[in-house]
């Protein structure tokens, strides 16, 4: 497919065709006037002779005017083409796959440093778990976009939605407790989430949340971003991420001390999946978490759109190029330039 992507510039085409009406002073060299009255003058012993000679390279003269008007008007043509910038553009259709758009949005505050959770019989934090599951199952998603939050005292894109599953698993793997904050703003994470999302087909806008703790800061509640991922088509399922224990183990300043405040609000979890139409899971050791990354991974699937976008490729460099051939000429053909000014003065 060609076109030009400033058609506009045509209308400087007939440009040099109107000089002579826009600016009439200069359509007549000053030069050609001068020579004119010396050939009234002129005297000459062999006048029949000369007007012989003159007579026999008259042809050669007016074609030579003829040439330099032609390479004159090429050169304009070219360079007006060149200025309107042709270019051909190549169709590039994005291939439709059966898929999820998948915002994993991932609680990085302080409280994922317990160490609720046990592999092979030895104590780890939650953010080792939670990066080991969530990332075996980022692996699995093929044909999803899948894109990642972090959250702790603030909410930031980590990585936006993305085919490229290896490249957002490194980016969970880097993931460390309170590299966002020590505090916790869900409200704040799920509301970043939909903004990201909202752009994608809907029936494909999924979000998995990943918390372990209540929201206590940001701007939004976490209801009142529930309620935005509803309104745009936003199905949002939560892992609420810890035992149930009365005291946890939590690794503090290079010392494990116990603390009885690192439970959750499942309540207010469970209003989040409820009103966006997804699911609440409960993850208390490692074989639960793996239960429920399965099940996830066995949501059905929905088509999203096709999408063909057209890549331009620039093809000013013909006419420019023709332009340069024409301006040569001009300088082959210098002679030329009296007889096109005469002819244009009406000499």
């Amino acid at each position: 497919m060609f076109e030009f992507h400033w058609p506009w510039a045509a209308l400087l085409l007939p440009l040099p065709l109107l000089l002579p009406w826009l600016w009439p002073e200069r359509a007549r060299d000053p030069g050609e006037a001068t020579l004119e009255g010396q050939r009234v003058t002129l005297l000459h012993p062999q006048i029949v002779a000369l007007q012989a000679a003159f007579a026999a390279r008259r042809p050669a003269l007016q074609l030579t005017g003829w040439l330099y008007r032609a390479l004159l008007y090429l050169l304009w043509i070219a360079l007006v083409l060149a200025l309107m910038r042709p270019q051909w553009l190549t169709p590039y259709t994005e291939i439709s796959t059966p898929g999820y758009d998948l915002m994993i949005t991932v609680d990085a505050s302080h409280s994922m440093e317990a160490l609720d959770f046990t592999v092979d019989g030895r104590p780890v934090n939650r953010m080792s778990v939670v990066r080991g599951v969530m990332g075996r199952f980022i692996e699995g998603r093929n044909g999803d976009r899948v894109g990642l939050v972090v959250f702790g005292s603030q909410a930031f894109v980590l990585s936006p939605l993305s085919l490229d599953r290896l490249a957002v698993r490194q980016l969970l793997d880097g993931i460390v407790p309170s590299i966002a904050g020590p505090a916790t703003a869900l409200g704040d994470a799920i509301a970043l989430g939909v903004v990201k999302l909202r752009e994608r087909p809907e029936g494909s806008r999924v979000m998995i949340v990943i918390a372990d703790g209540d929201n206590n800061a940001g701007r939004f509640a976490p209801s009142e971003a529930a309620t935005v991922a509803r309104q745009n088509g936003v199905r949002v399922y939560v892992i609420g991420v810890g035992s149930k224990q009365a005291s946890i183990p939590i690794l503090e300043e290079g010392t494990v001390r116990y603390r009885d405040d690192l439970t959750m609000d499942e309540g207010a979890l469970e209003e989040i999946a409820e009103l966006t139409g997804g699911a609440y899971f409960r993850a208390t050791d490692t074989r639960a978490l793996e239960e429920i990354s399965a099940r996830i991974g066995q949501l059905e699937k929905t088509e999203a759109e096709t999408r063909t976008a057209y890549l331009p490729q620039p093809l000013y460099r013909w006419p420019l190029g023709l332009a340069l051939v024409a301006l040569l000429g001009l300088g082959l053909f210098p002679e030329g330039r009296k007889r096109f000014v005469g002819r244009t003065a009406g000499v």
